[in-house]
């Protein structure tokens, strides 16, 4: 039997059973409960977790206008106040999102009103043999998103570790039921050879990981430490980068997933370049459902010499 690509399906251990482990048990158990909540009491209970969270002073809070106020300046401050308020009430549909993406059974994905477009560009990459690097954003439907596409698309993903080893064995278990393979984030190897294999991987690049293989490139205007992954792994796999949006329609009741065309002459001779113009991609993505993506990320936390910290 062939050896599966990514990391393996983890095996359960007498020690996630420790009593240090409990409080990561019930978060589980609260997961799969909202999982197996009947759909028409989802998007109420996203809207009251929001309606929490909004309420609630926190740091997250804070970031969130931070960044909005950076890569909106043309708003007016009852603008932006009201562009927070937005997003912070959406991390209560990406409670709910996350658990139905991780836990929520196969007939609930296949029952939610979904739409993919632009799959044409897909099976013509697949058609002349090439891998494909599905290039998106951190929106706070990713994780329900991803297993949405995997239902038409046999997709791969990259991931970082979680912090939790409860939450790393059941999301990881969870993710190996959709996904083709799941990437630790630093298996370029591995990467690359599912790639030139014919994979389809699907990546966002857009958080400040405070890795050494950044560049400083705009991002809404704003120079943003960004990884240089995506033209790395172009470059040596020879995929084709298509951008992958998708949003959750305002009224919560579908989503629409859409595949771009791929970019043209990617990757160039210059990383600087080709890592503005995935920055660009994202950038034109974020202003589509600007509400819905996660603005409280400190995605300005490293800065280049000499410019002040944002947070």
């Amino acid at each position: 039997m062939p050896t599966m690509p990514g990391m393996p399906r983890p095996e359960f251990t007498r020690s996630l059973l420790a009593p240090r482990h409990w409080p990561a048990w019930l978060g589980v158990a609260a997961v799969w409960l909202i999982a197996h909540l009947p759909q028409a009491l989802l998007p109420w209970l996203g809207r009251r977790l929001g309606a929490l969270v909004a309420r609630v002073p926190s740091a997250r809070r804070r970031i969130a206008a931070a960044n909005i106020a950076l890569c909106f300046p043309a708003l007016d401050p009852t603008q932006r106040a009201a562009l927070v308020d937005a997003n912070l009430r959406d991390i209560g549909m990406m409670m709910v999102e996350f658990a139905l993406g991780w836990l929520g059974s196969n007939r609930r994905m296949a029952a939610l009103p979904t739409t993919i477009e632009g799959l044409e560009h897909l099976e013509a990459a697949r058609a002349r043999g090439k891998g494909v690097l599905l290039v998106g954003g951190h929106f706070s439907h990713l994780e329900l998103c991803a297993r949405l596409v995997s239902q038409r698309i046999r997709i791969a993903g990259m991931y970082r570790r979680m912090d939790s080893t409860v939450f790393e064995w059941v999301v990881l278990r969870a993710r190996l039921r959709y996904a083709a393979a799941m990437f630790d984030k630093d298996d370029i190897r591995g990467t690359v050879k599912y790639l030139r294999a014919g994979g389809t991987l699907w990546y966002a690049p857009d958080q400040d990981m405070r890795s050494k293989d950044t560049v400083f490139v705009p991002f809404f205007g704003v120079p943003a430490a960004t990884i240089t992954a995506t033209h790395h792994l172009a470059r040596l796999s020879g995929a084709v980068v298509i951008p992958f949006f998708h949003r959750r329609l305002p009224d919560g009741s579908a989503y629409v997933l859409r595949l771009g065309a791929p970019l043209e002459d990617f990757p160039g001779t210059d990383v600087l370049d080709d890592t503005a113009r995935v920055n660009a991609c994202i950038e034109q993505m974020v202003r589509e459902a600007p509400e819905q993506y996660l603005w409280v990320h400190k995605r300005f936390k490293t800065r280049p010499p000499g410019l002040p910290p944002v947070y």
